[in-house]
Formats: C-alpha cells, structure tokens, sequence
C-alpha cells in the first residue's frame, strides 16, 4: 500500500483528539458494533480527566489503496520534548486551529518546530459552526504566523479547510455538503508526500528511536520511523547510542504496527513505515537501531533545554507513611531515572546527601503530571517551589522568557496589565480587541515573574481571564521580582483542628483546611492577612461551664476553605515551605533550613 505520515497539531482544547477519532470512524478501522470510548487516543487517565493530550501517540487508518499514518501531537509546550522527536517520524502536518480563537501560542509553538524540518502545512479550520466562528480572521492569522516563523513560499501556499471535528465533516468551501471526511482525507493523500524512505528499502536496516513503552509480556518497547532497508521477526539488531558507542546487540522479537487504535505483529518492517520493535533490554530513545554492519548512528533531533527545577525529596513530616507505600529515597531515585529516560525534556541529579533529587523539566504543568502520577502510584514525596534554571552568555547571567497570551474581559484589563508590567517586570507586546467583550494581550514576561501568577490572575479576571504561555527567548537578568506578599498561618499543635478554633482563626486570614483535619507542628493551615506568618493553634476547643449567656451558644458557621490542586499548591509555596504529596492529601509546611541555606536562598533571590 501507499503510505503517508503525518501529525496533527493543535493547542489545547481545539478538537484535535476529536477529530482523530472522527477520522478513524469514517475510514472504517472500528466494526459497526464496537464499543469505543470517546476521545480514544487520550488513553491514559491523566489525559481523560484534564482534557489534554500529554503523551504522543500513533494509529493508522486505511483511506483506498493509501495507509496514513496519523501521530496526535500534545497541545501544550511543557510536554514539547515529545513534540520534537515525533515530527521526525512524519513528512506533513494537519494544523488544527479554532475558528473562533485562532492560532493560539502552543499552536506556535509546535508550527515553529515543524516549519523549521521544512514539512508543508495543511490548515483546518474547526469549529466553523460555533456562533462567534471567524474563519477568515482566524485563516488571516495563520498566514501570519507562517510568515513570522520563516515560512519559505511553498508553506505559505498551504491548503486550508474548514471543518467541524465534533459532526464529523470538512470541506474545501465554508458553505460545503457538510456530509463527512473525505475531502480531508483526500487531501492529506494528495498534498502529503510519499516517505522518502520507501525509496531506500535496499540499503541495510536503519531505525530511530523516537518514544519508549513497556508491554508486562513483551518487555521493553521502542517505536520509530524505518529510515531504510526492512526489518524481519528475530532478525539482530544493533543498537547505538548518539555518539556512536555500541549499546547492545538484540533479537527482534516482535515487530508491532498500528492499525488502528491497536497494535498488530507484522512479519517485515519495511522503510517509511512507523513500527514498534521488543526485544531490547538497554536501547532508549534517541537510540539507533541497525543492521549488524551499520557502524553509524542516525543524527537525532536537538531537544529544547529545560526551564525550571524542582526538588523531589522523601516525606519527613509526622504523617509520613500512613497513605503511601513507596516513601523510601530508593525507591523515589529509581522511579525519577526510569521517567527521565523514556522522557528526553527532563533530567534527574542528585543532591548531596542524596536523600533529595532535582528534576529539571519544561515548566510547571509537566511536573504537576510527573508528581500527579507518582502519588497515584503510592508514592508519599516532598516538593520544593519550582526555581527557574539561568545561563551563562558572554559572562552575563541569563533567564528563560516566555511568550504570555491572554484573553480577558474589557473591564479587567487595566489591573492584569499593571501586574504584568509591574511587579514581574514583563514587557507588553501587542493588545488588541477579541471580540465579545474581551482584550487580547501578548506579553513577553521572566519565567520567574509567571510562578504562582496564575491563581492570583484567576482572582483578579473573577475566573473569567485565560492565559497561556510559550518558551519565547533567553534575556538578560532583569532583577529581583518579589514572591508572595502574604504570610502563612502556622500550626504550633499535633491533633485533630476543631472547628471552633477555625472559626476564630477566621479574622486571621483564609484557611486552608477545614474541622477534623490530621495537623502537626510547622503545618501551613492558612493564609495569613498580613504579609508575616503566624504560629496558631487550630485545636483550641470551647471552654465549657454551667452558666448560660446570651450569646455563649451561637452556633459556629465556617466559610468554605481554599482546597489546593497540585500545580496550584506548588504555585503558592514560598522559597522555605515544602508541599508533602501523598495518595490521599496534599499539605503545606514550613521546612528548616540551616543558616547556610538560608544565606544561599536569600543570595538567589537578590
């Protein structure tokens, strides 16, 4: 069969997984009567429940004689260490932009990158049929990005379609039949090339590895594009790591395609083809895969640094070990090396003591999953705020400064702007009306400016702001920014909190837990109304007596407290305060820090 390979990039919440399982609908990969679960390529629980795709993923469908071989690309920049391996594997992408919304900075993101290994776009054009839809500024945009990002003449003269993911239709005229796909699948047959690859099938088998997997049968899984020669079941193979160095020689033991939403044992992989191969025992992404005789490994595509680092550590508190299984430091390290190894954006050290681990990665929503994970899996872990990770450039210390966009309501401009410009010494870019009501606002603004903004951003637009963000350059250091204003409420006492001790602590500040709470000493149970903490006692009950008084036996109403997800408690932690994740809680507390510490913190601040 003819083959194509291509991805399909979007940002967040623009219908892409929709779309992808539109198209394996139409193209007949699942039986009429087959149970399938909506959204079908977010097949891990993480993906389901936010929303977002976090993990690449490949399947394949059958269009005529033609077999396309479809990735679904994540939409958010944090996980974009998956993005730039996987556009390796494909010679076209689909970009999928909201017709309401437009290209949005994820969408620039991951287009940047494509644009970059010179793939020529396909742009649809989705949710034409909402009521605020504007395809043709939306259209408009895209050819402006394009031509922002260095766009050469044959991707500025991309096909566009419009389409709606969710009924199933996409056509070449906005006023169209609306009846299926199939004008997108034609297109993507005839504007998307064949595999260069093909024409090699008579060279010796060479493969990258571009994602790993584990299967409790089969063992360890890699899964790339063949660059050449084919590939047969218990042929051996070499494996090279990228400078060349022999890793380890394996049999073949199975080779899996997708046809799909599944994957199926082939006999021979041939060259363009995407194919899985078991056997291996060492080989890791970013690995080569070859024939016996091969002595050079394939170039593999450069991965963006990592932003920020986080300390991972074991959890000391006196409530350690009563929800999680896996608290050792041991068993933490191991769990960190195998993730950094089938994820190339991060990087595990340790610290000395080695009881702690700092994890680097690409932003705060990738280590939220990381941890989000782990605490699923029984682990218990202590967590540090997120520190932004600088360069050295011609002697001058440089920072990481991201690309923020946000979309707000008219009235709530004013007092986003002034914290942005302000405070966290952001620079505005562009402002520009969105329609309905709302602003657009583009600022570039220091990585360390954005850690905890979001929360107060949400409070400050009464939940109404949406604001993304991209990496956007390196720049000189712009100074001290100042951290959270507002102190914390500290617990001096070991107990159970009681709700008439929380009703008078209300005047204090906003609390973080509500009556009959586990507490310990040096537990955070509040937010402070002054900018200094304050150590209380929540287990301070009612003094009882005989004597009856007006007013002795009001009854006690509690205002609701703040519950914290993760990202948003690890937003909020000072530079002295830990978040102890467990399975079933997650909990603020002060951490000691010796004098030396201290003076390196205070250093790093400055």
């Amino acid at each position: 069969m003819d083959l194509r390979n291509i991805a399909i990039i979007a940002h967040v919440d623009h219908g892409k997984t929709t779309l992808v399982d539109e198209l394996l609908k139409q193209s007949g990969a699942f039986r009429e009567n087959q149970a399938v679960a909506e959204r079908a390529m977010d097949s891990n629980d993480l993906e389901r429940e936010r929303g977002i795709t976090i993990l690449a993923k490949a399947t394949s469908v059958e269009w005529g004689e033609t077999r396309i071989n479809i990735v679904d690309t994540p939409g958010h920049a944090d996980f974009g260490g998956e993005v730039e391996r996987i556009l390796s594997m494909v010679d076209g992408v689909v970009l999928l932009v909201d017709a309401a919304e437009g290209p949005m900075p994820q969408t620039k993101f991951v287009t940047s990158k494509a644009l970059a290994l010179g793939l020529r776009p396909i742009v649809v054009l989705n949710k034409v049929d909402k009521p605020d839809a504007e395809p043709d500024r939306a259209l408009d945009e895209c050819f402006d990005l394009f031509a922002n990002l260095g766009a050469d003449d044959d991707q500025l003269d991309f096909p566009s379609m419009y389409a709606s993911g969710r009924s199933g239709w996409a056509d070449m005229e906005l006023d169209g039949p609306r009846k299926d796909l199939s004008a997108l699948f034609d297109l993507i047959v005839e504007h998307v090339p064949a595999p260069k690859q093909a024409e090699r099938k008579s060279e010796p088998f060479r493969m990258l590895a571009t994602t790993l997997g584990s299967d409790p049968f089969l063992g360890r899984i890699l899964t790339g594009r063949v660059e050449s020669g084919t590939l047969k079941t218990g042929d051996t193979v070499k494996a090279l790591s990228r400078d060349g160095s022999q890793v380890e020689n394996f049999r073949a033991s199975k080779i899996l395609a997708f046809r799909g939403l599944s994957q199926q044992p082939i006999d021979v992989a041939e060259a363009g083809d995407i194919v899985s191969l078991a056997g291996m025992t060492k080989a890791t992404v970013a690995d080569s895969l070859v024939s016996p005789q091969v002595d050079e490994a394939l170039p593999a595509q450069p991965i963006d640094p990592p932003t920020i680092t986080v300390t991972f550590g074991i959890n000391d508190s006196p409530l350690a070990g009563r929800d999680g299984k896996k608290v050792q430091s041991r068993v933490i390290r191991d769990r960190l090396m195998k993730e950094a190894e089938s994820n190339v954006a991060i990087r595990v050290t340790d610290t000395p003591g080695g009881e702690a681990f700092e994890v680097a990665g690409r932003g705060e929503l990738q280590m939220g999953v990381l941890i989000e994970n782990m605490r699923r899996e029984g682990f218990e872990l202590s967590i540090s705020r997120p520190q932004v990770l600088f360069q050295e450039q011609d002697g001058q210390r440089m920072e990481p400064i991201e690309e923020v966009t946000i979309d707000v309501d008219d009235e709530y401009t004013g007092s986003v702007i002034e914290k942005i410009t302000g405070p966290r010494k952001g620079e505005l870019a562009e402002m520009k009306p969105a329609g309905a009501g709302k602003t657009r606002i583009i600022a570039h603004v220091p990585s360390r400016g954005l850690i905890g903004y979001h929360g107060e951003f949400l409070t400050d637009t009464r939940g109404t702001g949406v604001l993304n963000r991209v990496f956007h350059d390196w720049a000189p250091h712009k100074g001290a920014i100042p951290g959270r204003r507002a102190g914390v409420l500290i617990s001096m006492e070991k107990g159970q909190s009681v709700a008439y001790a929380l009703w008078n602590l209300e005047e204090r500040g906003r609390m973080f837990i509500g009556p009959q709470a586990d507490v310990y000493q040096g537990m955070i149970i509040g937010e402070h109304s002054r900018d200094n903490d304050l150590e209380v006692n929540p287990l301070k009950g009612k003094k009882l007596t005989n004597v009856r008084a007006s007013g002795s036996d009001e009854a006690v109403r509690l205002t609701p407290h703040i519950q914290f997800s993760l990202e948003e408690a690890i937003a909020y932690i000072d530079d002295d305060e830990l978040v102890e994740v467990t399975p079933n809680a997650i909990r603020l507390r002060k951490r000691y820090l010796d004098p030396h510490e201290r003076k390196r913190m205070a250093k790093a601040a400055s």
